[in-house]
């Protein structure tokens, strides 16, 4: 297009030297034709912009991550005259289309249209734009090209998909510590942790106490009921969506994943997160999880939400100390987070700490104990072997 915009301006120049020179109606011909060529070029691509129609439709608005969704487009020319060069250029940050259309030019006699059918897949949990993102117009003659964005974008609500994990790797040696912790075979679901003021004196386990010469009290866990939390973090560590969406929808992925492996083994669990303030759901096996997927869906992040706040708000109230494994997913690891999971690990509870981060796994895992697991998983990474 530049090479055709710079032959022109050489006709052009040439043109105007033929006037100057030897004049004559052929001189002045040539001129005025190539003076006028780019102004009709112009003339056309305000024309076709003015005049141009394109639909687009999905087949629904509320989508999943991941999931393949009927998506059409529609160019049609209305008018008397021919469009010519129309190209379409597509949402591609955060969605693809199965199909590419972004190399194809459309050629439309008067009363055509075209119809484009493909499926939309959404990468992340959020609301954002999807579909055909602009219009490209190019003249008959090649020597301009104009953008404009199509009114009516598509905003798709989309949430977040759900990882069916065969095991969880992080805890793939629990019964040993468990049975580590345990006193004995007359008492084999049993755990023991140090007191904790606020605690009853009914749970104090005096055997135990007298063995260690200092208070102990009784956690009863038993194989098929054994408190488990989960926590996650839900502060937005961004204002640039190409960085935050991504990472939040990790978060959310994980938080689910984690809750659908003990929902999927019958298992009840809490799970915690902030929303101005602690919620807590309470979710009984697979039949509870439904719901709970729906207010996870629901969940707004926030700048001025801080984990550590709404995780030692949780811890004051209690609530976790009835747990033998309690569940973190966060994407930053601070003092104040790292003194409150050591504290329940000391408590006799065993805490995984999943860190969703692109940074160096170094640093973080150096940080975990036996009883306190770190596992960092990049923010594009699969869950799958990895949680």
């Amino acid at each position: 297009m530049k090479v055709r915009r710079c032959f022109l301006g050489g006709l052009w120049v040439l043109a105007l030297t033929g006037i100057s020179f030897y004049g004559g109606a052929i001189s002045y011909g040539f001129f005025f034709g190539v003076t006028l060529l780019p102004v009709i070029s112009l003339i056309y691509l305000f024309s076709v912009y003015l005049r141009f129609k394109i639909y687009q439709e999905t087949a629904k608005r509320n989508l999943v991550c991941g999931q393949p969704t009927p998506y059409f487009f529609v160019l049609q020319n209305e008018d008397f005259f021919a469009y010519t060069g129309i190209s379409v250029r597509m949402h591609s940050s955060f969605s693809y289309a199965e199909e590419s259309f972004e190399n194809v030019e459309y050629d439309l006699l008067p009363g055509d249209k075209s119809v484009c059918e493909t499926k939309l897949v959404c990468k992340y949990r959020g609301e954002y734009e999807i579909g055909v993102k602009e219009v490209v117009l190019t003249d008959f003659f090649r020597l301009f090209r104009f953008h404009y964005a199509v009114s009516g974008q598509i905003k798709a609500v989309v949430s977040p998909k759900i990882v069916q994990l065969q095991e969880l790797k992080s805890i793939a040696d629990l019964p040993m510590l468990v049975q580590r912790d345990t006193l004995g075979s007359t008492e084999p679901d049993i755990l023991v942790r140090d007191y904790v003021e606020g605690d009853s004196l009914k749970q104090i386990h005096w055997k135990a106490t007298a063995r260690e010469q200092k208070l102990k009290v009784r956690v009863i866990t038993g194989k098929e009921d054994q408190g488990i939390s989960i926590f996650c973090d839900t502060r937005r560590y961004s204002g640039d969506m190409k960085e935050f969406l991504p990472l939040e929808n990790k978060l959310l992925e994980a938080f689910l994943a984690v809750g659908y492996f003990f929902a999927g083994m019958n298992k009840e669990f809490h799970a915690y997160y902030g929303q101005n303030g602690v919620v807590t759901e309470h979710v009984e096996g697979i039949s509870g999880f439904d719901d709970f997927y729906h207010k996870v869906s629901a969940i707004r992040f926030d700048k001025d939400e801080k984990p550590q706040d709404v995780l030692e708000q949780i811890t004051r109230q209690g609530t976790l100390l009835g747990s033998n494994l309690v569940f973190c997913v966060l994407h930053e690891l601070n003092p104040a987070i790292l003194a409150v999971t050591e504290w329940l690990a000391a408590s006799g509870a065993i805490v995984v700490i999943y860190v969703i981060t692109d940074q160096d796994p170094k640093d973080y895992v150096k940080q975990g104990s036996t009883r306190r697991k770190i596992v960092v998983i990049p923010v594009e990474a699969e869950l799958e072997g990895r949680l």
